[in-house]
């Protein structure tokens, strides 16, 4: 049997991800800047402003870094933490390979994420899962998850001292599916894993670092902003590249 065609399997790609098949974008990923390794990056959140509210304390038990992955969605489904659980449907824990290669991590679930209780549905989920056959992965291959659980009202982005609270969740998430790569999906993802406060635009087009193993991590668009914004999907087809070349520079 003949090995396939990358050209055909590039033009495939381009299409799923609804780009001009002729854009030659594979080229460019070859001088992606790659950003050295550092030390481990917290998901700690600023302190609270005065007044604001804050995590209530947790229940007695086990220590969120010392539950396995049953005990830790069991902790996720009963968490009443902050005031998003008075509001929400159901918590969303995440969906995918429990080891898995990629992790994507977004920001909160949506209205129809909080009624089916999984992470990117709707018209947005499809892009993503557009997004991820365009890398040979899918919603059983890769993890996704969001930087916090449950629904914030009106689908506004999650606080400073909500997504302190679930933190823990997510960082115990990550630790158990040892992911060899991280993409970060939109601004409040992106900030809130690197501890920057900088546009996505500036965070997007090289390899950072997550937390005490160095996990690589790719920042890229929110398929939400690319709905608005179609013409940036180019942009997010050269993060996908960029994620996939870390991966097949490690089995090189």
């Amino acid at each position: 049997m003949s090995a396939p065609d990358p050209e055909a399997r590039r033009v495939r790609y381009l299409r799923t991800m609804g780009i001009t098949a002729w854009v030659r974008r594979d080229r460019v990923i070859q001088n992606e800047p790659v950003e050295p390794a550092r030390p481990a990056l917290s998901t700690a959140a600023p302190a609270p402003e005065s007044g604001s509210a804050t995590c209530s304390p947790a229940p007695q038990g086990a220590a969120v870094n010392e539950l396995d992955w049953e005990a830790l969605q069991a902790a996720v489904a009963g968490c009443q933490l902050c005031p998003l659980a008075q509001t929400r449907t159901t918590t969303v824990f995440g969906v995918g390979a429990v080891a898995a290669d990629w992790m994507v991590i977004g920001e909160a679930p949506g209205a129809e994420e909080d009624r089916r209780g999984e992470p990117f549905v709707g018209r947005a989920g499809q892009l993503l899962d557009a997004m991820l056959d365009g890398v040979s992965q899918s919603r059983s291959t890769a993890y996704i998850a969001n930087v916090i659980k449950c629904r914030p009202p009106n689908n506004r982005d999650p606080s400073a001292e909500e997504a302190t609270c679930c933190a823990p969740y997510l960082q115990r998430q990550i630790e158990l599916i040892q992911p060899r790569v991280i993409l970060a999906v939109g601004r409040v993802a992106a900030q809130r894993l690197l501890g920057q406060d900088v546009p996505v635009g500036r965070l997007r087009g090289r390899v950072h670092h997550f937390g005490p193993d160095n996990t690589p991590l790719v920042v890229t668009y929110h398929p939400a902003y690319l709905l608005r914004r179609p013409t940036e999907k180019g942009k997010v087809w050269r993060d996908l590249l960029l994620a996939r070349s870390v991966l097949e520079a490690e089995t090189a």
